[in-house]
């Protein structure tokens, strides 16, 4: 999850649905409310913990800083130097991961699919937007933090791309670099407001409405392979403090398109074994959380 919301275009949340982990973190975070401080001061740690099911959060997040240091260092070099390369693993993923969330749902009814096409369509639009910029200030790293972690918990919607749209993308980044603490405790503050106010909000509706929630989830998921589409030429770019081109606007062309216009090779065969690369290792998480539950 940590290498993933690095990305802009990527989902925490899609990696958290291929391990199977996904409900038990919206549930975990819900408990870290009110509740656990009662719990807290009336029972103790040992019991807080337990409320908050804190070795599964301690273990997630340990995990999520570790690839954040290393890991994600990783994907980000290869997202700069094999681009298609990477993008088409990610492409095999998450579509491999909407077969895994939706075939979980047993009634596909009329409400069903169109909870499909909504999510669908929103995650499209979310990827079609022109990212913008806004002033750096205080209340705008606190609110992009509130908003961006919504949406890396939501499968199919990218933190970091929600960022990126909000033109707070390269500032979060240049505060962690710089390690600005007064910056990172206000967006960290955000964060962690924005995520227990929405887990709460997911957790009643997988307890109400589990079948339209998983279908809406899953339309997430498909409206979302249009931002992580392999061969892609950029329209608008813009430069970071650091002289480095980011793309604004881009558009999907097919492999020879994409040859012609870029005179870089699209490296077909290669996308394609990664795209089955990505797919088989779905498959193969599934299973095991499968077989974990």
């Amino acid at each position: 999850m940590g290498a993933a919301d690095t990305v802009p275009g990527v989902s925490g949340g899609s990696i958290a649905f291929m391990t199977g982990i996904y409900e038990e973190l919206i549930f975990s975070l819900r408990q870290c409310g009110p509740t656990a401080l009662k719990i807290l001061f009336t029972q103790g740690i040992a019991a807080a913990w337990q409320h908050v099911n804190g070795n599964f959060l301690l273990t997630l997040l340990v995990g999520i800083v570790v690839s954040g240091l290393t890991v994600a260092q990783v994907v980000l070099h290869w997202l700069d130097v094999y681009p298609v390369l990477l993008w088409s693993f990610f492409f095999g993923l998450i579509t491999a991961t909407i077969w895994s969330v939706a075939k979980h749902i047993d009634n596909w009814a009329p409400s069903t699919y169109l909870l499909f096409a909504i999510g669908a369509s929103v995650a499209y639009f979310i990827t079609t937007l022109v990212p913008g910029t806004i002033e750096a200030t205080y209340l705008t790293y606190f609110l992009a933090g509130a908003i961006a972690v919504c949406a890396m918990i939501l499968p199919g919607i990218s933190g970091s791309f929600i960022l990126l749209l909000m033109g707070m993308y390269s500032p979060v980044l240049l505060a962690l670099k710089n390690i600005d603490l007064v910056i990172i405790i206000i967006f960290a503050g955000g964060c962690v407001t924005g995520l227990l106010s929405f887990s709460h909000a997911l957790s009643w509706m997988f307890t109400r409405y589990k079948t339209l929630t998983l279908a809406l989830l899953s339309g997430f998921l498909l409206g979302s392979l249009n931002k992580v589409w392999p061969w892609k030429i950029t329209l608008e770019s813009t430069l970071d403090s650091h002289g480095k081109e980011i793309a604004l606007v881009t558009e999907n062309v097919l492999p020879q398109t994409f040859e012609t216009t870029t005179q870089q090779p699209a490296h077909f065969v290669f996308a394609v074994a990664l795209v089955i690369f990505g797919l088989a290792i779905v498959v193969l998480l599934d299973r095991f959380g499968e077989k974990s539950s």
